[in-house]
């Protein structure tokens, strides 16, 4: 082994030992460290902020944001690089780096493309201060991006901190510098508050502080202008789960009594109604703090996701109708017969499954064009819609194809009366340029029982009922099993009699 090797794995030997020193790996959470690397996130706008550690095998994070893992492997850590540079690395786009191209974290999660690391070197007595870092603070970006001079400035006045903090904690003489060091850097951070003040109106999101020894709470003022309650009047827990649904309230009580008994974080998203009557949509995140392996307070963010909720149902609702019609479409369909034959099964309820095809619908397209079938189509749905609305479901499963589910027990009872209404309802005449063609529905219809173990074979046996039907006589039902059809003129007939 040549000296140069030699040399380095010594010096390697003498910053672990450093960071034993400290004994910080492996400890629970705690709030300075976790606000520093909040404010970092805050402060340069990025999605991801560390205290990384960095001992023989693995990095682990003393605090995170905008990660749920703990450690990573050393090996693929950027900041094993980072910790050797003199004042910070930067990299601004990892697939142009070279070292990095090939990375597990640049090409899998997080899909790391910016890094910007600040070595922490804090003073520790018999150690000495050239050695490479124990580890870094550092941000991370999916996405390249520039790092302008005064970023630098502010992620290096960041990482001193957490270097005077981790000295902190080894000893009372650092904990007087920490004291000094936090003084001088007070007025640089209450300016920044103004910037972050600003930064939570602009993104609707605010944080809040549940200390558990006293339950006090504590906001900050994005989460007043939510609530739309003036600044110092906070409501009581009780008072503000007022705010939220009748059904949620429960819900939320209970994760928040979870949080403060096991320290498990929650994530809840819901309506709300705001002090004055405005309707929004909230998220609110919370974890807990841990002292000595129990949660002490409970600290979380809380946002108005109003408009992005807003623009996901309208995405979500594009994507489960069809177009032409207004009515659910065959993926929907599916989704709903999964969950409603799931639900059947395991309560022992009635599920009826109606099939319909229509009857001319081509002669109508051959005849008198697309059009006028897009037409036929619509009032078909329209019809198909006022019969079955509110207590079935009904989708368009593509073409001439539409489909009922029926899960209420009187409607199943009732199942041949329903394909009657549906056969003397979609009747249709199209006169055009004197010529007529008739448009009518053929049903095939089959119930749940417990010879079916899938939501398939529940379609399979409507789909052979409905062959059955158009076989023995088109605009006819036939439920499978059944020994006779379904007929307007029988039903005519038994009418008269």
């Amino acid at each position: 082994m040549d000296r140069t090797s030699l040399l380095a794995q010594v010096r390697e030997a003498d910053r672990l030992d450093k960071l034993k020193s400290f004994s910080i790996i492996d400890t629970p959470g705690e709030h300075e460290f976790d606000s520093i690397v909040l404010l970092a996130q805050r402060l340069l706008n990025v999605p991801i902020a560390l205290v990384s550690l960095l001992d023989d095998t693995r990095q682990w994070f003393k605090a995170r944001c905008g990660i749920g893992v703990t450690e990573t492997g050393r090996g693929e850590a950027l900041c094993s690089h980072a910790i050797h540079v003199d004042d910070m690395m930067v990299v601004e786009d990892a697939l142009q780096d070279q070292r990095f191209v090939d990375n597990a974290l640049v090409l899998g999660p997080p899909y790391l493309r910016f890094y910007a690391g600040v070595p922490l070197r804090p003073s520790a007595p018999g150690h000495s201060d050239d050695l490479a870092g124990i580890g870094t603070l550092c941000v991370i970006d999916t996405a390249p991006r520039r790092f302008t001079d005064d970023d630098r400035a502010v992620l290096r006045q960041l990482a001193a901190l957490v270097s005077a903090l981790i000295s902190a904690r080894s000893s009372a003489a650092t904990a007087m510098r920490l004291s000094q060091e936090a003084q001088r850097h007070a007025e640089m951070l209450e300016r920044q508050q103004l910037q972050l003040g600003q930064a939570e109106r602009m993104a609707g999101l605010g944080s809040w502080r549940l200390d558990l020894a006293d339950m006090s709470l504590h906001w900050s003022d994005q989460v007043y202008a939510i609530y739309g309650v003036p600044l110092g009047q906070m409501p009581s827990i009780e008072e503000g789960l007022s705010f939220y649904p009748q059904e949620r309230r429960a819900e939320f009580k209970a994760l928040i009594e979870r949080a403060a008994s096991t320290g498990e974080s929650f994530d809840l998203e819901s309506d709300f109604r705001t002090a004055d009557g405005r309707d929004r949509r909230v998220r609110s995140i919370g974890e807990a703090q841990l002292h000595e392996g129990r949660p002490t307070a409970l600290i979380g963010v809380f946002q108005d996701v109003t408009d992005r909720h807003a623009r996901e149902q309208t995405l979500r609702l594009s994507a489960d109708t069809d177009r032409l019609t207004g009515l659910p479409n065959r993926s929907c369909f599916e989704q709903r017969l999964g969950e409603t034959f799931a639900r059947a099964r395991g309560r022992a309820e009635p599920l009826c499954l109606l099939l319909l095809d229509l009857d001319g619908f081509k002669d109508v397209n051959d005849t008198f064009g697309h059009a006028a079938g897009d037409e036929v189509l619509r009032v078909m749905a329209d019809r198909l819609r006022r019969i079955t609305a509110p207590n079935a479901f009904a989708a368009r499963l593509g073409g001439d194809e539409f489909v009922v589910l029926l899960t209420r027990p009187r409607d199943c009872a009732r199942a041949e009366e329903a394909i009657l209404s549906l056969l003397q309802s979609l009747r249709h005449l199209v006169d055009k340029d004197g010529q007529r063609r008739g448009v009518s529905a053929t049903v095939g219809a089959a119930f749940l029982d417990d010879d079916i173990v899938e939501p398939s074979e529940l379609t399979h046996r409507a789909d052979l009922a409905l062959y059955e039907a158009k076989r023995v006589q088109r605009g006819t039902g036939q439920i499978h099993g059944a020994k006779r059809p379904v007929t307007l003129g029988a039903a005519l007939h038994a009418a008269r009699g």
